[in-house]
């Protein structure tokens, strides 16, 4: 009797054993079919298929779903994961929730051709990359550089994760997610860490073997009087060397590294674009088909001229939504009297977008060899 009381006793242990080793365990399912669990350790593997991602630490709920053709996530963009506090000096900005819903291809078609995108993909807890920014320093002798997020001249606010949070409230990342890679790591080299808006998915490599084919320009920039202005305005001298403090500072040089002009490579059959530490850290362009939303203008670059939006943006140091003759700057000076076309002594955002073509110097910008964005 001491026996079978015995026998039962172990396979009681084994049964409390066995409930208990599902603790932590994420319960999704794939292809829209049978909801079942994954151990941690396996789950980062898991997300081409449908899943379901919570955290109530940080109000994190990102659903992903299939259909035939569509990979399609509903997020409320909160990250799940710790970031640094915001607001802060150079981030004046509030985390809040957005009510986002992102539709990726199921089945993505490579073309090959560069088609640039402001916002090329968003990571698998719902947070976009966006890895350029919208601060340009304007110069009075004609020129334009939009400002690097990962730079030391002007504080952008960005937090451990090269992340910070637009007026909107929405977080995003302008480089590699330090969090995302730590919280999907499966113990691989290559950590899948989102999709891109053409269908590709987004990997990070842990060693880091996988090298962008961007290279500094040589020589020094030009530009006198420049300065950059947000609620404030700050001289910035732009001479010297180009360093990577702007993004024109690169220049995409075809089969020098690894990787293509979108930061994209073909592994095993398979098209990916990976994240990297070194510039563009995201690819600002994508080489699949994506919907007119995701393209930027037929000629668009990186390096291109800072749009109407981005100078008003910046010159418009009172915010009233038009330029007066002592808030522009370089050739807009000179052609204040031409733009104004009704001379009621501002220049407004319609006369600005008709005038930007009409005698402007072209910005000193990277070109790109061998490839076109």
């Amino acid at each position: 009797m001491k026996q079978i009381y015995k026998f039962f006793g172990v396979i009681l242990l084994g049964l409390l054993l066995a409930c208990n080793g599902h603790k932590g365990t994420s319960e999704h399912s794939h292809n829209g079919g049978e909801t079942h669990s994954h151990s941690p350790s396996n789950i980062a593997s898991n997300y081409f298929g449908a899943y379901d991602l919570e955290d109530e630490n940080f109000g994190t709920k990102t659903k992903v779903t299939l259909t035939a053709d569509e990979r399609i996530m509903v997020t409320n963009a909160l990250p799940n994961h710790k970031t640094g506090e915001f607001p802060n000096q150079g981030n004046p900005n509030t985390i809040s929730a957005q009510n986002k819903t992102y539709s990726f291809p199921l089945h993505p078609k490579y073309t090959g051709k560069a088609t640039w995108s402001r916002e090329p993909g968003v990571a698998l807890n719902g947070i976009k990359f966006e890895p350029g920014t919208a601060e340009v320093v304007v110069c009075d002798t004609g020129e334009n550089y939009r400002v690097e997020a990962l730079q030391d001249v002007i504080d952008l606010g960005l937090d451990f994760n090269h992340a910070h949070v637009q007026p909107t409230g929405a977080y995003h990342y302008h480089g590699t997610p330090t969090s995302v890679i730590d919280d999907f790591d499966n113990g691989e080299d290559m950590v899948h860490i989102g999709f891109a808006h053409d269908g590709f998915p987004m990997y990070y490599s842990k060693s880091g073997k996988y090298k962008p084919s961007y290279k500094l320009l040589g020589g020094d920039r030009e530009g006198e009087d420049c300065t950059y202005t947000t609620h404030k305005t700050i001289d910035i001298s732009v001479g010297g060397h180009h360093d990577g403090t702007y993004e024109s500072d690169y220049e995409y040089v075809a089969n020098s590294g690894d990787l293509d002009e979108c930061n994209g490579i073909t592994i095993n059959d398979n098209y990916m674009y990976l994240v990297t530490n070194e510039f563009p850290y995201v690819g600002r362009c994508l080489m699949g088909e994506t919907s007119d939303e995701q393209q930027g203008p037929p000629n668009g670059a990186q390096g291109q001229r800072p749009s109407v939006t981005d100078l008003m943006n910046q010159m418009d140091a009172n915010k009233d939504g038009k330029l007066s003759k002592d808030e522009v700057k370089g050739p807009l000076a000179e052609q204040f009297s031409e733009i104004d076309t009704n001379k009621d002594g501002f220049i407004s955002k319609t006369e600005l977008k008709d005038g930007s073509t009409q005698g402007k110097k072209e910005p000193q910008g990277r070109r790109l060899r061998g490839g076109r964005h």
